[in-house]
């Protein structure tokens, strides 16, 4: 799929995926103390308690934008981006138990209007806090994200590698969608060692020529790894990519 694409949406796999990514999400979770929610996460300036809270809060923006599609009431997604952060900082000083009991009371809520949908209402156009306006379907594709991510952001010992291959497969090709749409970005060609696939950022062609496993250059693109185990040819370093997500 394309970065804008949802023609291959299955919303009960995608289900049974987020399900499956918030279980292990949560268990990892379950094994905090309040001491770990206090320590750093791998984003700048955010304690695990911060990106907990995070994953809840977007459980219920993804909420709201599915009572948006089956009801046809606008119901927006956060209040503003600036009430969305602010929810945030007040929730990530919580104890580890309040933490979990937010993560997966929100995961419920969310699955909960996940199964009321009817198959026509993923194709209503819905419209993100930032602006974006999409398909609903990009509200489930979104969650599985941002559940798989923060977990790896969580620096609990799940890493990139253990994402689904199919999520990886995907979400390389979006970013690689959305980077080529890109003025800033870098030229370069990538090349997955485990599934043989070529992607190309850019027309230029004499770009560097970036190989390694396919989660291991989807860390790197969406700068959750800093590319050791990736090989490049025709330049002496890796490219720098933009912030992405």
């Amino acid at each position: 799929m394309t970065a804008d694409d949802h023609s291959g949406f299955d919303p009960v796999t995608t289900f049974d995926q987020i399900n499956a990514a918030t279980g292990h999400l949560l268990e990892t979770a379950a094994r905090f103390t309040d001491a770990d929610v206090r320590a750093p996460s791998l984003l700048p300036g955010w304690s695990r308690g911060h990106v907990l809270t995070h994953v809840a809060r977007n459980a219920d923006g993804g909420r709201n934008l599915l009572i948006w599609a089956r009801t046809g009431r606008e119901t927006p997604e956060y209040p503003s981006l600036a009430a969305r952060d602010e929810q945030i900082e007040a929730g990530a000083g919580r104890s580890a138990t309040e933490l979990i009991a937010d993560l997966r009371s929100a995961a419920v809520r969310f699955a909960m209007e996940y199964r009321k949908m009817p198959p026509e209402a993923w194709n209503q156009t819905v419209r993100w806090t930032r602006g974006q306006e999409r398909a609903a379907a990009r509200a489930a594709d979104s969650r599985l994200c941002e559940v798989l991510i923060h977990h790896v952001d969580l620096n609990a010992d799940y890493t990139p590698a253990q994402w689904p291959t199919g999520f990886v497969r995907d979400m390389l090709s979006r970013v690689v969608a959305s980077f080529s749409a890109r003025d800033g970005a870098p030229a370069m060609r990538l090349h997955t060692t485990d599934t043989e696939t070529g992607y190309d950022i850019g027309t230029a062609r004499l770009a560097p020529i970036i190989h390694g496993p396919q989660a291991s250059l989807l860390a790197w693109l969406m700068g959750r790894a800093q590319g050791t185990d990736l090989v490049v040819d025709g330049a002496s370093e890796l490219p720098r990519p933009p912030f992405l997500y």
